[in-house]
């Protein structure tokens, strides 16, 4: 280990601890790295632009990020509610249940758990709240839980930047979450009726016949969307860039000439939200090209494939490694950190043990999710907080079923790679 990486790491290190932003923390220690080595910032940073700007991949991030944020801005939300509350609002909890079924309605659409918990997570809380029987730390419990399925089931920005990072077939990867997905859901909602069983959780109120087919009728155009993503993905009609594309148009109008719910002033905020939640993705992104460089250019992800090589791993001994690994780290950092810092220097191991990228990639990302919803630092639930006033410590009290619930599938997503690879070796990919 050199002198520069040592001091790579130290100022890395002091920006967490300080608090800096994770994108200035780690552009600052690659710049101390690249003067300690007497090496030229500017070629580093002409290999970051050129990641980025040649990436067409990339562009699908902003691209979701839109289409989720008009999804939230134009009603989306509410009608998916009462849409899943014809199915699943007779059921004990039955509030609980919709939110868990609304999340798998949504992430067809968003492929972000942050805007699952601030759309369709804000609305069911609210709904839990005005009744007797669902204390506040339950209710935000089920929405951070049911909010990690967002970016499982296709469409999926983590996925995408996974891509960017492994080379892997977006389709491959979206194909992959569709079956982990919608287990998640299963464990979910019946960890839901388990505790709505044992607390006796009221159910809802028939919906009347008239209003539950107008119900339907407004939650089909939503519904249409993941139908045409997956569609004209699958069948070459376009791109998964495109596909971002054209799930940010469908979201529009939807939003703006169906339901008439988002005018120009507010079509202007989305805009500008949109713009600020990509401009701190692309960030993270530059600094992450360039921190991989410093450790590309130390050789750390040969030495690490060696060091994992050298204990005699099997394949499932490597998987359950970084399960232990990631579900530690994502106590502490972002998603998309740990998607641009530490999985490049895993894949070189995944690669020589013979795991399947597509089943690394799901795997990994189920893991990601998790971490999203554990302290110190679970985001999912800082965002819960901030919208709700719900205490974390409330969340965490109530939450830990369901948090087992979702380590549990976790082990058998890992044991079992035919529940990640059946349907994406169904269309055809031979990994």
């Amino acid at each position: 280990m050199s002198a520069p990486f040592i001091l790579l790491l130290v100022v890395l290190a002091a920006g967490v601890l300080m608090r800096l932003p994770v994108a200035f923390a780690m552009l600052a220690s690659v710049i101390a790295y690249l003067l300690a080595g007497r090496q030229d910032p500017a070629l580093v940073a002409e290999q970051v632009l050129n990641g980025l700007y040649n990436s067409y991949v990339l562009l699908a991030v902003p691209l979701f990020i839109l289409a989720a944020n008009l999804m939230n801005a134009g009603t989306v939300s509410e009608r998916l509610f009462d849409t899943c509350r014809v199915f699943v609002g007779r059921l004990r909890g039955g509030l609980a249940q919709i939110d868990v079924l609304v999340s798998v309605v949504f992430s067809g659409m968003s492929g972000s758990a942050i805007a699952d918990a601030a759309g369709p997570g804000l609305v069911t809380i609210r709904q839990m709240l005005k009744k007797p029987g669902y204390p506040p730390g339950f209710a935000g419990a089920v929405v951070v839980a049911s909010a990690t399925i967002g970016p499982i089931i296709p469409p999926s920005i983590p996925m995408v930047i996974y891509a960017l990072v492994s080379g892997t077939s977006v389709g491959a990867l979206f194909l992959g979450g569709v079956v982990p997905g919608l287990l998640m859901a299963v464990v979910l909602m019946l960890t839901v009726q388990l505790i709505a069983q044992r607390r006796a959780l009221p159910r809802e109120e028939p919906v009347p016949a008239g209003r539950r087919w107008a119900a339907l009728r407004e939650g089909l155009l939503p519904l249409s969307l993941p139908v045409v993503l997956l569609g004209g993905l699958y069948s070459g009609g376009f791109t998964p860039t495109e596909a971002a594309a054209v799930a940010a148009v469908h979201a529009l109008l939807l939003a703006s000439l169906v339901y008439r719910s988002i005018g120009w002033r507010t079509l202007a905020g989305v805009l500008l939200q949109s713009a600020r939640s990509s401009a701190v993705i692309t960030l993270i992104i530059a600094g992450a090209f360039a921190l991989n460089y410093a450790f590309t250019a130390e050789g750390v992800p040969q030495a690490l494939a060696g060091w994992i090589g050298a204990q005699g791993l099997s394949a499932w001994q490597f998987l359950l490694l970084v399960n232990l690994v990631f579900l530690v780290l994502g106590c502490f950092l972002d998603t998309t950190v740990m998607l641009l810092v530490f999985v490049p220097m895993l894949l070189p191991a995944a690669t020589a043990l013979g795991v399947d990228p597509v089943h690394f990639g799901v795997v990994v990302i189920v893991n990601m999710m998790i971490g999203l919803i554990t302290p110190p630092f679970g985001m999912l639930l800082f965002v819960t907080q901030a919208l709700t006033g719900i205490a974390i410590r409330d969340m965490l009290r109530e939450g830990w079923p369901f948090l087992l619930a979702l380590l549990g599938l976790l082990a058998a997503l890992t044991a079992w790679p035919s529940l990640v690879l059946w349907l994406p070796r169904l269309a055809g990919y031979a990994g």
